[in-house]
């Protein structure tokens, strides 16, 4: 008869020990493959990549098109603007309903927290780790279709690459600012909602329905649209001279609406345009409202702050 023994002892630890910084960096590191599928099955790499996927055609085509209409009538054609590719992709948005969940809930779902905390980390370390998980794949699923446009623009621009790059240098700051707004708005709201439950699913249409259900509440106060999405007021009647005679001229007088900052969809859209334009935009609702830049930034830094709160609150030390 033969046997074997193993030797299976306990042996101490002697790598470098990390402290609470390394234990925060491990946990980001981990939440970043989750959120991307890496390490994990192949179903889990596919809705990350193909809204990232989504999110990239608009630029390859504009610039497809653009190669294509080079020394014809249709040159100069373009289909859309940096500033409208920000945040102008729902993809961004479904993916914060399904990483978000997907990150937070299976660690309350699974009573994972109190290993986690056994660690030197807090719950603001933990929110920060989560949040900055969010935040930086948002910022770069943001930011990489934007890079994919400005390249291919410079190489197929006419007036050669370094002319165009010299005459769009401003786009290389705004659209990383307009980018971390959003992402930084996406990544706070979607850790919060998912932080209330341990259900993913439940997470994930709650994310949605607050954004579709804000929508509507101020579609429905701002009232009936014209074709650029403003409010008309009573059209006031006045005269004109003409030729010696007086004229009726119907004057459309539009009236500026504060009701879209409860949209929670739109409100980063409006930092956007503060951002690329330095005022609200003429076709938007608030265009005209006094200080309307000023309340968008205040509105947003009320959710962001009350996200934050929540989440804090979610995973405060004593709830372990």
């Amino acid at each position: 008869m033969t046997g074997a023994v193993y030797d299976r002892g306990y042996r101490p630890y002697e790598g470098v020990r990390g402290g609470r910084r390394s234990a925060r960096a491990a946990l980001l590191r981990a939440s970043v493959r989750r959120a991307l599928g890496i390490r994990r099955e192949w179903r889990q790499k596919v809705a990350p990549f193909a809204l990232l996927g989504i999110a990239v055609v608009p630029a390859i085509v504009n610039v497809g098109v653009r190669y294509l209409t080079r020394d014809t009538p249709a040159e100069g054609i373009e289909f859309l603007s940096y500033r409208d590719y920000v945040g102008v992709s729902n993809s961004l948005l479904v993916f914060v309903a399904l990483t978000a969940p997907d990150i937070l809930c299976p660690d309350r779902r699974q009573r994972v927290l109190p290993l986690i905390f056994a660690r030197p980390l807090t719950g603001i370390d933990y929110v920060v780790a989560k949040v900055g998980t969010m935040a930086s794949i948002v910022f770069a699923f943001s930011v990489i279709p934007q890079l994919v446009l400005f390249v291919g623009q410079m190489l197929v621009s006419d007036d050669g690459s370094l002319r165009y790059l010299r005459d769009n240098a401003d786009v290389l700051w705004r659209v990383p600012v307009a980018a971390g707004l959003l992402a930084l708005y996406y990544a706070i709201i979607g850790s919060a909602i998912a932080s209330l439950t341990s259900r993913r699913i439940i997470a994930g249409a709650s994310i949605i329905g607050l954004f579709l259900i804000t929508s509507a509440v101020s579609a429905i106060l701002v009232g009936p649209e014209t074709h650029d999405g403003r409010e008309l007021a009573p059209p006031a009647a006045s005269t004109i001279p003409v030729e010696g005679r007086q004229a009726w001229l119907v004057v459309v007088e539009e009236d500026p609406s504060a009701a879209p900052l409860l949209n929670l969809a739109g409100l980063p859209l409006v930092l956007r345009d503060v951002v690329f334009l330095g005022e609200v935009d003429s076709d938007h609702p608030m265009s005209g409202l006094a200080n309307g830049g000023l309340l968008a930034s205040g509105m947003y830094v009320l959710v962001v702050g009350a996200g934050l709160a929540t989440l804090v609150y979610r995973y405060r030390e004593v709830d372990r």
